[in-house]
């Protein structure tokens, strides 16, 4: 594939897989809680419900941010919401916070359960690479996306083919005899609710689109390629329901049962990676909404800033991770999912599409 396809089509839904996967995506817990709780059948039909608006949702917003220049999630707003913007910057703090919390306790989880290690190292670990990437920039931030997605994408080909050949007939039987599907769509809007708010987050990465159709394209394929290492991962769940659905991290039940420990442990440090850079990525925004404050004052926002506000709300997040995984994925996620479909995806939808009618082709370079 030529470079330039692939940094305008395929490089913005990496970065998105990048950032969603999080702490609860790549431990199974918000597959778990979201999807898998609907049962087999309805767990599949809610995964592709947040996939069609994670597709709209990014289309639209690539473009709007495209044809305005709006590539921090500050301009973005102001374009889309007017006065209201603020509304998603508070939502938008109090995310981040949220995330970076299920972070620091996925990361605490992960030092303690796999190996052995006290849960606080594992927290500070994480805290100090979050801080090194969040100083070195949007290039290396990329860069670092993109590597790191095409061995999160392997590792879960191997989950998922290993999985099915050890017990492929219990996934086939959990498929066939549960086909309850209650609450697939809330189930559905509820994960692609708070996760939707990813997208402003990378706005950075349409800077290198020139057409409607390169931005357009970029966000139609973020979602499938956001979500096929979810679906992977669901289905290898599946095996192991319904005594999976109590575990704060239902992937070492499966990595367990799975019965290989080198396997477990590079599992384990790949996911580490993951949490690192979605932690990155969020703060990262968060910098360049800050960075576009001081630019409209004719003023630079200083390098050393940017790692000293990442480890303030990492800092903060660390307090707020005591109140465990399960905890803030269940009622911290499903509150503000909510929130950011009033505040950004019905919007979006709607008064963005609107803009660009208004606005044309926009600009070419």
């Amino acid at each position: 594939m030529p470079v330039g396809v692939f940094r305008k089509y395929v490089l913005p839904g990496l970065i998105f897989q990048s950032v969603v996967v999080a702490g609860g995506y790549g431990t199974g817990r918000e597959l778990v809680e979201f999807f898998l709780s609907r049962g087999p059948v309805g767990g599949l039909l809610a995964m592709g419900l947040s996939t069609v608006i994670w597709s709209l949702v990014a289309a639209v917003s690539f473009e709007l941010a495209r044809t305005f220049r709006a590539f921090d999630y500050r301009s973005f707003f102001r374009r889309l919401l007017g006065r209201a913007w603020v509304l998603f910057d508070l939502t938008q703090v109090t995310l981040t916070l949220l995330v970076s919390a299920v972070i620091a306790a996925a990361a605490g989880e992960i030092f303690a359960e796999t190996f052995a290690l006290p849960y606080e190292l594992g927290v500070l670990t994480v805290v100090t690479a979050i801080g090194y990437l969040v100083f070195r920039g949007s290039e290396t931030i990329e860069r670092v996306f993109a590597a790191w997605s095409g061995v999160l994408y392997i590792v879960f080909i191997v989950l998922f083919v290993w999985s099915f050949r050890e017990f492929g007939g219990e996934i086939l039987a959990a498929f066939s005899s549960h086909r309850d599907t209650e609450g697939w769509v809330v189930g559905g809007l509820s994960y692609a609710g708070y996760n939707v708010s990813v997208v402003p987050v990378i706005l950075y990465v349409i800077r290198h689109h020139q057409s409607r159709r390169e931005a357009v394209g970029a966000g139609l394929l973020a979602g499938p390629i956001a979500i096929f290492p979810g679906l992977l991962f669901f289905v290898a769940l599946t095996g192991l329901y319904p005594g999976v659905l109590d575990r704060a991290v239902p992937s070492n039940l499966l990595l367990e049962s799975l019965g290989s420990r080198a396997f477990q442990v590079t599992y384990q440090v790949v996911l580490f990676g993951t949490l690192i850079e979605t932690g990155a990525g969020m703060i990262h925004a968060i910098n360049d909404r800050i960075a576009a404050a001081y630019e409209e004052r004719r003023r630079s926002l200083p390098r050393s800033a940017r790692p000293l506000f990442a480890l303030l709300l990492l800092g903060t997040a660390a307090l707020l991770a005591r109140f465990g995984l399960i905890e803030l994925i269940s009622k911290g996620y499903g509150s503000l999912t909510w929130v950011y479909l009033a505040v950004f995806v019905i919007p979006v939808l709607t008064r963005g599409v609107r803009l660009l009618r208004l606005s044309g082709p926009g600009p070419s370079r």
